[in-house]
């Protein structure tokens, strides 16, 4: 198992803590399918960014393989335009793994495309919808704090 997903504990009857952490923070305000679509594509962000992360392939009783994951869970956190751009200061000051998704991409149709509308935001402050964290635990819970979890 990679050292980012070494357990802190091995007790089966133990919590696993790991020592890395995931957030995604997406605004509270967008319709239910843009959260979806949001926290998708921000997850295989964070899966590209860290494929040591992936734990391994599942296989069934049968013997038939399904796809990897990642090993670890995700924190989904709700949040305004105003707190997604201070996660985002304070992940950059962090130098934490750090998945952008702006209000412009939903218009694009593939990620050529999501790449132009990004870069086309005003950097210091993009209309950000979502962003996806990873990095040492207390630098995650440092960056996502006074967030609540998405309900």
């Amino acid at each position: 198992m990679p050292d980012s997903l070494m357990p802190e504990t091995t007790s089966s009857d133990a919590p696993v803590r790991f020592d890395t952490k995931v957030a995604l923070v997406i605004r509270a305000d967008l319709a239910v399918w843009q959260k979806l679509n949001v926290a998708a594509f921000l997850a295989t962000g964070i899966a590209a960014a860290a494929p040591e992360a992936l734990g391994d392939e599942y296989v069934d009783g049968a013997g038939r393989r399904y796809g990897r994951m990642l090993g670890q869970p995700m924190m989904i956190f709700a949040a305004d335009g105003g707190q997604l751009r201070a996660v985002r200061d304070a992940a950059l000051e962090r130098g934490l793994t750090l998945v952008p998704y702006v209000a412009a991409m939903f218009g694009t149709g593939h990620d050529a495309a999501n790449r132009a509308a990004f870069r086309a935001e005003d950097p210091d402050a993009p209309d950000l919808v979502g962003l996806a964290l990873r990095g040492p635990k207390k630098a995650v819970d440092k960056a996502v704090k006074g967030l609540a979890l998405h309900r």
